[in-house]
């Protein structure tokens, strides 16, 4: 049984990494993170290590495959983007404790599970895209995007998105769950239409003059301004400005990027190789050059690009409290009906 899952893996590869002549094994990731985003670590540890690496990219229902898929599930490890997900990989019974002197050493406590469930690598600030042309400030608050002054100029994707969901459970731990409720009327109605589309696709709305203001992680901003594939995202990129939200009080909201080790890994050894990789200066290094997030060493600097954006303070509020208010946040979206969008 195990030995079809890994074909079937192997024929569905969202990514996969060719091995050198002199393969040791392979490990197999189950994905929410974009291929592209993690090829150039992939890359490299296989480049290092001689390890392959079989990726398959899931856009919802990883956690779910690999309960369906029980002892014999080839994933090894499990790659996401959000705080709730890692919690809920966790909760699901699909992680094994990871147990790692150089994950120890390298990430700081405040990014690890307490019990070892999962691994934070990288951090993104929850930030708001600006038209340069149109919006003549250059510091605002979460708070504020409910102001009437921004009523029909407000553009975000899907409200449930985790992105969003993790940026509302944070609001709840700081200002407590009725104000969030009246934040997210007010946000609602000032909506110049219905949440739709992805972080990028909020800055090429701004571009287009649909909103002046939008929702979007920083990595987008940079991964637009340098693709050189669909150059029309320089535009979006270059008509929009990056603030920071509450930065002259409790900082900016952050997630993060993590990783876990699924707990029937068929490849264990492989797997801790890979998380020791991915915890590394060298792969803390890509990150930040080549993916635009925030490396979580400590001393590891972010891109030149990124740093244009301007200084980031992080919120400090601890990553579990926020993923303790994600299921309250996700219902206050519901219950205000954010993605009817305004007028409904």
């Amino acid at each position: 049984m195990a030995h079809s899952w890994k074909i079937a893996l192997a024929l569905a590869l969202a990514a996969s990494t060719a091995a050198p002549a002199l393969a040791e094994g392979e490990v197999n990731i189950y994905s929410y993170r974009q291929p592209d985003l993690i090829k150039p670590l992939l890359d490299r540890f296989t480049q290092e290590t001689g390890i392959a690496t079989n990726v398959l990219f899931l856009d919802k229902g990883l956690v779910e495959r690999i309960q369906a898929e029980g002892e014999n599930s080839p994933a090894d490890i499990i790659l996401t983007v959000d705080i709730s997900r890692l919690t809920e990989a966790k909760d699901a019974g699909v992680t094994q404790p990871i147990k790692s002197a150089i994950v120890d050493t390298d990430i700081p406590a405040q990014y690890r599970d307490p019990d070892g469930a999962w691994v934070g690598l990288t951090t993104r600030g929850r930030v708001v895209y600006a038209s340069k042309d149109r919006v003549a400030q250059d510091t605002i608050t979460y708070e504020e995007l409910a102001d009437p002054k921004w009523k029909g100029k407000i553009c975000i994707r899907d409200a449930q998105h985790s992105y969003n969901v993790g940026l509302i459970a944070s609001l709840i731990a700081h200002d407590g769950e009725a104000k969030t409720e009246e934040w997210l009327k007010g946000l609602k109605a000032n909506l110049a239409r219905k949440p739709d589309g992805g972080d990028r696709d909020q800055a090429k709305a701004i571009f287009a003059g649909e909103c002046d203001i939008a929702l979007g992680n920083t990595y987008y901003v940079g991964l637009m301004m340098t693709n050189d594939k669909e150059t029309e995202q320089k535009d979006w990129a270059n008509a929009i400005k990056v603030l920071f939200p509450n930065s002259n009080d409790r900082g900016t909201h952050v997630n993060v990027s993590g990783v876990a080790m699924a707990k029937n890994a068929p490849n264990k050894e492989n797997a801790q190789k890979l998380i020791d990789f991915l915890a590394s200066g060298e792969a803390q290094e890509i990150y930040a050059e080549q993916v635009f997030e925030y490396p979580v060493m400590p001393g590891k600097e972010p891109s030149d690009i990124v740093k244009s954006f301007g200084t980031i303070k992080p919120d400090t509020l601890p990553l579990a409290e926020i993923a303790a208010n994600r299921k309250k946040a996700s219902e206050l979206v519901d219950k205000v009906g954010v993605n009817d969008g305004p007028g409904n």
